[in-house]
């Protein structure tokens, strides 16, 4: 799954890791003062201490993936290093577009909350100026947006093509294995889709975190108390974090038995489906009694695939449904005392809910976890067998879910 594609996969997570720990050290220690060095921003009339902190992380993503490409030698990575550092790039100069549109957000609704308190205040120069350095950032926003949807679609496919090649290249001794054709065919797709998607959001989850955290950190010296608690230093930062932990522990324990059904559900369906393709050329097989089996076990997997979501869903969205209101129960003593302007209470409410969403990774991406969960034990399971593991168990580890 990840040797097929990845040089060394271990090895090249723990150091781009480890690379990036100490690029964001020597940021703060020796280069955050700088304000580009290279002239661009001068060109254009940009911020110069933002244009430097983008050509210092294009710098440390550009070694980082030289290094692999000359260190590691393999078929496909100038795809899997080099696709992989310019996706992981793409998605943090997003995440710093999104931090510029939070900004935005202060002074623009500080300069409505001005319009509306005394009329002509604020001429329509600059409202529309205003108006229009949000459609700049939008802009760059969508190109950025469009662009790597692009390039990891192409990304997606090259890594299922990189497992498509190595299992077909074992095709005689992986043929009779059940489901070879479905885990060759189907599972290498959705594998490559789902860990792209999961990673891709999970690197935003953290960059967004890093980005916003100190962001809520400082916003929070506006709000002075919490409802029914009372002064609490940080308060906004700590209620972020605690409703976090309770809503991934509560789905957690909501759908534990989730990948082991969903497991399930993909043997009981190649079950069913090989019987009709084995069927197609032959007249004893899929007989109507056989059929009638399989496809009652696919019904009994269904079914309590249907339970077990109907509860975790009703712990889901109730949890996400009072997530809503939570910031603004939160900051109910500090509005209701004018404890800040209209254009800081946006910024506290975008910052936060951005903090809270990164700290709720696991709640927001739990069903397509649990989907990842059963493909990797097929493959997983598929290439213990071709090792020559007879065993398998991981193939057996649901049998006892009708019990």
């Amino acid at each position: 799954m990840f040797h097929s594609f990845f040089p060394n996969p271990k090895l090249f997570l723990i150091s781009a890791i480890v690379w990036a720990i100490v690029c964001l050290i020597l940021w703060h220690l020796a280069f955050s003062g700088w304000e580009d060095p290279l002239g661009i921003a001068a060109v254009f009339g940009w911020d110069a201490g933002r244009v430097w902190l983008y050509e210092y992380t294009a710098i440390c993503y550009v070694s980082f993936s030289a290094f692999w490409l000359r260190y590691s030698r393999h078929r496909w990575s100038r795809w899997s290093v080099a696709g992989s550092t310019l996706i992981v790039f793409a998605t943090w100069f997003q995440v710093q577009l999104d931090v510029m549109i939070n900004e935005w957000f202060g002074t623009f609704y500080d300069t409505v909350q001005q319009a509306l308190a005394e009329p002509n205040s604020v001429s329509a120069g600059d409202y529309y100026t205003q108006l229009a350095t949000f459609l700049k950032i939008a802009m760059v926003f969508i190109i950025t947006a469009v662009v790597i949807a692009f390039f990891t679609s192409h990304y997606v496919f090259r890594w299922r093509t990189a497992m498509n090649d190595h299992y077909v290249s074992l095709w005689p001794k992986v043929r009779h294995i059940e489901g070879a054709s479905q885990r060759i065919q189907e599972d290498t797709m959705l594998f490559a889709r789902i860990m792209e998607s999961l990673g891709s959001r999970l690197i935003d989850a953290v960059m967004t975190l890093l980005a916003f955290l100190p962001i809520l950190w400082g916003l929070s010296s506006y709000v002075k108390e919490l409802p029914f608690v009372g002064e609490v230093p940080q308060a906004l930062v700590f209620v972020a974090i605690l409703w976090s932990i309770f809503g991934t522990t509560i789905l957690a324990l909501a759908g534990w038995r989730l990948p082991g059904l969903e497991f399930r559900n993909q043997r009981v369906e190649a079950a069913f489906r090989k019987e009709l393709v084995l069927g197609e050329d032959n007249a004893e097989r899929a007989r109507p009694p056989t059929l009638g089996e399989l496809f009652a076990n696919v019904r009994k997997n269904y079914f309590r695939l249907y339970l077990n979501y109907l509860y975790f869903n009703v712990v889901r969205y109730s949890y996400l449904q009072a997530g809503v209101i939570l910031p603004y129960i939160a900051l109910g003593p500090t509005i209701i005392g004018a404890g800040f302007t209209l254009g800081v209470m946006q910024q506290i409410l975008r910052a936060f809910g951005r903090v809270e969403s990164s700290f709720q990774f696991l709640v927001m991406s739990w069903t397509t976890i649990v989907e990842l969960i059963s493909i990797y034990k097929r493959l997983a399971a598929f290439e213990r067998a071709i090792a020559g593991d007879e065993q398998a168990a991981i193939e057996f580890e649901t049998a006892d879910l009708y019990r």
